[in-house]
């Protein structure tokens, strides 16, 4: 499916709004990731040895951002050059981490179903379906591109 140019502009948009949320944005994706899968608590070292959320934990505030701005440059990636490009040292780091923690193709997925939850609550009234499969759309070739990485940094370590 190509990216459209709508779609591009949907989530550059509904970014530029969300992201002068991001202490409370960030802790409802990290709410949604547990509600949606408690069984992951474990796999962010900010969230660990805790039986909560830490709403001023400057950790998950960063990780948060770290996975808006990516699936953002993501999207608009995706518009200009057809795919998506992280730079080298980037990419492995995450197909790295993401490998050690062993994350899987459904942890992936618990992540996206949160994320557009997230966009939900940041966009309120102004959220649509449209909106939606831009950002889940964004989301899947930016977690494709990790994958691949953890494809071949596993291939590596063989």
């Amino acid at each position: 499916m190509d990216f459209s140019e709508k779609q591009e502009a949907l989530v550059k948009e509904s970014w530029e709004v969300m992201k002068k949320d991001i202490p409370t944005l960030s802790l409802y994706l990290y709410t949604m990731i547990l509600e949606i899968a408690p069984e992951v608590k474990g796999l962010f070292s900010f969230l660990k040895d805790t039986n909560e959320i830490p709403k001023n934990n400057a950790k998950l505030r960063a990780h948060a951002v770290i996975v808006f701005k990516m699936v953002c440059e993501a999207a608009i990636q995706l518009r200009g050059k057809g795919e998506v490009v992280i730079s080298g040292s980037t990419l492995k780091l995450l197909g790295s981490v993401h490998l050690k923690k062993g994350i899987t193709d459904p942890q992936f997925e618990v992540v996206k179903e949160a994320l557009i939850r997230t966009v939900e609550k940041g966009m309120g009234e102004r959220c649509n379906e449209e909106m939606k499969d831009a950002w889940s759309e964004a989301y899947n070739h930016l977690a494709a591109a990790i994958k691949t990485e953890m494809k071949k940094e596993e291939a590596a370590a063989h």
